[in-house]
């Protein structure tokens, strides 16, 4: 608010300096006689040059925040169901643990658009506000993006291959039940895990939405902190 107060003066104060010195009867306003040209330079003069470059930012682009957030959430996103797809188009379990790799994209995107975001409000920076609120805005909607792609991944894929994540899971939880009971109330434990599994497009999804979106939402908040000067 500060840089466009001091950007909204200068502007007024160069109309006026240019007023008094141009002739009586220039139109002053149009490139042809030079007017804009003069205006211009007198607001360089007026103005630092990185409050003119904060002016000119944060009037060029409505809504930095939420444009930034948009695009960094939409490629992210994308890179989740990409990732998805990949280890489906080699021969790796789809739902297995090697989809957690892609929990990561989600925080560090989350980082990328609050220091993009820094960019729109030089030099004072974008306050507390702006700065959390564009890396969790970022993390929510990446998450979205990449349950609805796991949602419909796992519509056109079929149960089949749901069955089979299942019977590879339990095989693994066989394997570390000895484990679990080693441990107090390991038996709740193990039965919680059991239940637990996401059996249904829709498990999947939800899955995907909160694992994609916890990380980066809680990153959020102490990078926001560091970052909004």
């Amino acid at each position: 608010m500060a840089v466009l107060f001091v950007g909204g003066f200068g502007l007024f104060a160069a109309g006026r300096v240019v007023a008094a010195v141009e002739p009586a009867g220039s139109t002053g306003g149009f490139p042809g006689n030079g007017g804009l040209a003069r205006r211009i330079a007198v607001l360089g003069r007026i103005l630092p040059p990185y409050q003119l470059l904060a002016l000119e930012s944060t009037s060029s682009t409505p809504n930095p925040v939420l444009r930034t957030a948009v695009l960094c959430g939409a490629v992210t996103g994308a890179l989740c169901v990409a990732w998805v797809l990949f280890l489906y188009l080699t021969d790796n379990n789809p739902y297995g643990p090697k989809r957690t790799l892609a929990d990561f994209f989600t925080p560090i995107a989350a980082v990328v658009s609050q220091v993009l975001l820094r960019r729109y409000y030089v030099p004072e920076g974008p306050g507390l506000g702006k700065a959390i609120g564009v890396g969790m805005l970022t993390s929510l909607l990446a998450a979205l993006v990449a349950s609805a792609g796991m949602y419909t991944f796992s519509r056109l894929t079929g149960p089949g291959m749901i069955e089979q994540h299942l019977a590879e899971a339990h095989k693994m939880l066989e394997a570390t039940k000895a484990m679990y009971l080693k441990e107090a109330n390991g038996a709740q434990q193990y039965a919680a895990t059991l239940h637990n599994l996401a059996r249904t497009p829709e498990g999947f999804a939800q899955d995907e939405l909160f694992k994609k979106s916890f990380i980066g939402v809680l990153l959020s908040i102490p990078v926001g902190v560091f970052l909004r000067k």
